[in-house]
């Protein structure tokens, strides 16, 4: 990932959040929106929020905000079992390991999703040929929480819909074997994919 944009030599910008919950830029001397700061975290630009009365850093709990402001729009990247998964780590011993792993896995996700962005823009000049962007999104979202499965501590479940329903759930053994399976069908048909690139690229090179 690039580095994020910031203010000059001084450091990330600085947001400000008064009492009437409006939010001030103090780099361009204006007030902001959540929607506006959501487009800073797009453009890759770095900012902090501080409270303008007690000068705590509140950056968390205003990109949380952002996040339930998009989802609220429609905008569903976190799947609901995942949600339940990642609140049911809260007060758990193993709390401190899931922001590391978070970010960890985002970043790899991140990293891998520009590297098949620009093999598409090299090979294809930006047409896609294997489907929907937006199926490998979920494929891809689907590996995460397979992933976070296998890493759900003891007692830290919740009751799947199944459950809700009166229907039978499988063993924890039995999930584990399948989450696991999941994902290495999926890391398989990634690599297949990534050979299949690695062809066409080939195939396209001009002969010297």
């Amino acid at each position: 990932m690039s580095a994020k944009k910031t203010n000059g030599e001084n450091g990330p910008i600085t947001i400000k959040k008064y009492a009437n919950r409006r939010l001030y830029n103090t780099a361009t001397s204006s007030y902001v929106t959540l929607d506006h700061l959501c487009q800073m975290v797009q453009e890759d630009i770095d900012f902090v929020v501080y409270d303008a009365k007690s000068g705590d850093d509140i950056t968390r709990a205003v990109l949380t905000q952002i996040i339930v402001e998009e989802e609220a729009k429609g905008q569903n990247l976190l799947p609901i079992n995942f949600l339940r998964q990642l609140i049911g780590f809260y007060g758990d011993n193993m709390q401190w390991m899931v922001p590391r792993y978070l970010e960890h896995m985002m970043e790899g996700f991140a990293t891998n999703q520009e590297k098949l962005r620009q093999s598409m823009q090299e090979t294809f000049g930006g047409i896609f040929p294997f489907g929907n962007l937006e199926e490998m999104g979920k494929q891809n979202m689907a590996m995460f929480e397979n992933a976070m499965k296998l890493w759900t501590p003891p007692g830290a479940a919740t009751p799947s819909d199944d459950e809700a329903a009166g229907e039978t759930p499988q063993s924890k053994a039995e999930a584990d074997v399948s989450a696991a399976e999941s994902l290495d069908d999926l890391k398989t048909k990634v690599e297949e994919l990534q050979k299949q690139l690695e062809v066409i690229s080939k195939s396209e090179k001009p002969d010297k």
